[in-house]
């Protein structure tokens, strides 16, 4: 079970840094869709900074185990509020973010079942 865990953690903060990288650097294509759901630019540092850390904790939860399920249970909560903002808005274009909340919970289960 560890080495899926180990698996599916690393693509999630892979895909959390490259996100956390495309808000900090305000990649037209993020930017865009974070303002179609009502994000002020304001917020963004702090958004890319909840991304980038949840994937730093995911490593770090290789060794540390309570930690990585609390960096795994904080991107399934940080992607789950993202579906549930494009819904709120009539905005369906939110597969990346409902298949990063999937890819979260699998990384939660898996560090739960590998603990």
């Amino acid at each position: 079970m560890f080495i899926a865990h180990a698996a599916v953690a690393a693509l999630l903060a892979l895909a959390s840094l490259g996100s956390a990288f495309m808000t900090f650097t305000k990649n037209p294509q993020v930017i865009g869709s974070m303002t179609k759901v009502g994000v002020s630019e304001g917020a963004l540092p702090w958004l890319a900074t909840a991304k980038a850390a949840g994937a730093i904790g995911l490593l770090a939860g290789l060794f540390v185990p309570a930690l990585g399920e609390a960096a795994a249970a904080g991107l399934v909560l940080y992607f789950a509020g993202a579906v549930i903002s494009h819904l709120r808005v009539k905005d369906y274009e939110l597969a990346p973010a409902a298949v990063l909340t999937l890819i979260a919970t699998a990384a939660l289960v898996l560090r739960i079942a590998s603990a």
